[in-house]
């Protein structure tokens, strides 16, 4: 079987991505995924995106981790894959579309594409860190020397061994400053560090908020792949019009053969 895919990355993060508004994609293969995220014997991406129609939005977005499995919310592939809905003339500069956790609105300017966020009601302070679910869970441990860490081996550490086999990403975060912070985080399902993840950047905005690290309400955030922003209103009970801004940008389009 044959079926064009496109690659996209933002920040670093990247995905295949797949038009399936024909649903002809094998979505119960799970070794294809996995295989297809394969940096070696496949295409290479931090998970794989699959666009299709849905009755309510402009479009769905169905979410597969590097491992085949289903994800939950995804930040930096939600601002792709409207990048790749405006690219194929499904929308111009608003978008709406229906994933996991609900309705997202997304606006789209130039390379940069800002999307609204899950509202997020709950904050749990741990020992050293934070918990909170952005669309995704997400563990928040402030760290010094953040350059040279393990983020590997200690993100694996925590998202087994706190969280267990169902786990949490993990999110290790050094201030810059007042309203910037440095973030590396290790992404279950990829099972390694990857180098920008939406929901957990997001999760870290809200978590310094929480916790007094920061006033600011628009906050940048640094991650290896490159610069990301987190607006958002502290509610009476968590935090609301939660927005993540940063690049969506094209990287090549090939041919799946299997």
């Amino acid at each position: 079987m044959e079926l064009q895919f496109h690659k996209y990355q933002g920040t670093g993060n990247d995905f295949i991505i797949v038009d399936n508004r024909l649903d002809i994609f094998p979505k119960n293969n799970t070794n294809l995924i996995e295989q297809l995220c394969d940096r070696r014997f496949g295409i290479g991406a931090d998970g794989l995106l699959l666009l299709e129609n849905d009755k309510s939005a402009d479009f769905k977005m169905v979410y597969f981790n590097a491992d085949g499995k289903i994800g939950s919310m995804c930040g930096n592939g939600g601002r792709c894959l409207v990048a790749f809905a405006k690219d194929l003339g499904i929308v111009q500069k608003e978008a709406s579309f229906e994933a996991s956790d609900g309705n997202h609105r997304a606006s789209v300017s130039g390379k940069q594409v800002a999307l609204k966020m899950s509202d997020v009601g709950r904050i749990s302070k741990k020992r050293n860190a934070y918990f909170l679910d952005t669309g995704s869970p997400h563990h928040v441990q402030l760290s010094k020397d953040l350059n040279s860490m393990d983020v590997v081996k200690e993100g694996r550490r925590i998202r087994y061994g706190i969280y267990g086999e169902k786990g949490s990403n993990v999110n290790f975060v050094e201030q810059l400053a007042p309203d910037s912070f440095w973030v590396r985080t290790y992404e279950r399902g990829v099972e390694d560090e990857t180098y920008s993840c939406g929901t957990g950047v997001t999760a870290v905005a809200l978590a310094m908020h929480f916790s007094s690290k920061t006033e600011a309400d628009r906050i940048h955030i640094k991650t290896k792949g490159g610069d990301l922003w987190v607006t958002f209103k502290a509610a009476k009970k968590g935090y609301e019009d939660v927005v993540l801004e940063g690049p969506a940008t094209f990287v090549f389009k090939g041919t799946i053969r299997w």
